[in-house]
């Protein structure tokens, strides 16, 4: 549970400053998206480290169980996927990622993080352990 309460609160932190960020600096993020893709030494990395954190957290916290906890094993084998796909098929991801990163999209961007936010910060710092 120690470890659980760790990553909820650093996804908390993480998911709250890029909440904050989109707010604030809507058209730096909008660059941000623009060129994520454009830089094929960026894409790399951003699938390099998807692989790093989705591994660190599938192999030292893959729990399936029925509480809160189970939403960071589902983000961590999603961030490996993730960085897989980016590593081996970039320009797929590039294309798929394309309908995500819309006008619409970048707006709604900042609620859903705000809200995921939340949710592990009210886990990881609020919730009392059982």
């Amino acid at each position: 549970m120690e470890l659980s309460l760790l990553i909820a609160k650093l996804a908390a932190v993480i998911y709250l400053s890029a909440s904050l960020g989109g707010f604030i600096s809507k058209d730096y993020y909008r660059r941000l998206s623009e060129d994520m893709y454009r830089n094929a030494g960026l894409t790399y990395l951003m699938g390099f480290l998807a692989v790093i954190v989705g591994f660190l957290i599938v192999h030292y916290h893959n729990l399936w169980s029925r509480d809160w906890t189970v939403l960071i094993t589902i983000i961590g084998w999603l961030a490996l996927m993730k960085g897989v796909l980016i590593i081996v098929f970039p320009k797929f991801v590039q294309r798929v990622s394309k309908s995500f990163l819309t006008d619409r999209a970048l707006q709604i961007y900042p609620y859903v993080t705000l809200i995921v936010g939340l949710l592990f910060g009210y886990f990881g710092f609020f919730h009392e352990s059982v």
